[in-house]
């Protein structure tokens, strides 16, 4: 589907959490009346950001997937990146740990440049859960413990870490010394998530963690999701083509399509309060 030119209605800012100036109409900023059109109206209560993206462009095979992206991820949220396929979804998430790096563009974690974190440092702290599990040869344990030698951890206390990382993943700790490749895949994607909070990161980028799995299995999942970042302060930028997942999970919602911003703000108000007919169109399908 292709978007063009969405309106949304006049407030003073769509939901207030999010600055977007790749489209003025998507980050709640109003043209004026009078002679100047660049006033940016001020977001109440502004959280601080986890990644700020300034002018940041990705280039594919000579195919440009992020065109000019500039928003503020607050810290602590659920925020849900959705858009039609090929939209730079996922292109986004990678370079927020720096699987992939923009051919343009500044990217800041908790407001210093992402390039200025070692790359080992920085994946410690932003954890990357992906669409399919990644099981490595041996035990569950064994996998949790693979986070620490990846990460330059000597894993003092590993145990501990593991029953602790297993409980926060909802993972039955029975399951700690049975071979990984013969879990169910909601049982994989779960020790995805706990290989990921084994060196307590400050945030956990998941790149559609429900796509292969059953609805029942899914909603569980996004349900121990959003328990962890309530109560672990976890930010969470999440991939998904399942809308009703964004809508019921997220706390924020990006529309990416063609590598720009479309819309964003918070969920309900992205969801609900769209008048563009083709995003409205986009977001009230059903995947």
């Amino acid at each position: 589907m292709d978007f063009s030119r969405p309106q949304w209605p006049e407030s003073d800012s769509l939901g207030g959490v999010m600055r977007d100036t790749t489209n003025p109409s998507a980050s709640g900023v109003q043209p004026s009346t009078g002679a100047s059109t660049r006033h940016t109206r001020a977001l109440p209560t502004p959280r601080p950001a986890a990644f700020t993206l300034k002018g940041v462009s990705q280039v594919k095979a000579g195919i440009t997937v992020l065109d000019g992206i500039e928003v503020d991820m607050p810290h602590g949220e659920i925020i849900a990146l959705v858009g039609p396929s090929g939209a730079g979804k996922t292109s986004l998430l990678r370079l927020l740990n720096r699987l992939d790096d923009p051919v343009r563009g500044e990217i800041l974690y908790r407001a210093r440049p992402i390039t200025a974190y070692p790359v080992q440092a920085l994946r410690r702290q932003v954890g990357f859960v992906f669409q399919s599990p990644v099981i490595f040869p041996g035990t569950v344990r064994d996998n949790l413990r693979v986070a620490l030698a990846l990460g330059g951890d000597h894993g003092h206390d590993a145990d501990t870490r593991v029953a602790e990382a297993m409980a926060l993943a909802e993972l039955d700790h029975a399951l700690c010394d049975r071979v990984g490749d013969r879990l169910s895949g909601g049982q994989q994607q779960r020790v995805n998530i706990a290989r990921a909070l084994m060196t307590s990161p400050d945030v956990l980028l998941m790149d559609e963690p429900t796509s292969a799995l059953d609805p029942a299995t899914a909603d569980r999942l996004m349900e121990t999701t959003r328990r962890l970042s309530r109560e672990q302060h976890l930010t969470v930028i999440m991939v998904t083509h399942r809308l009703a997942e964004a809508r019921r999970s997220s706390d924020s919602t990006i529309v990416l399509e063609h590598g720009r911003i479309v819309a964003s703000g918070q969920t309900a108000d992205v969801f609900e309060r769209t008048t563009d007919p083709r995003i409205r169109a986009f977001l009230t399908m059903e995947h």
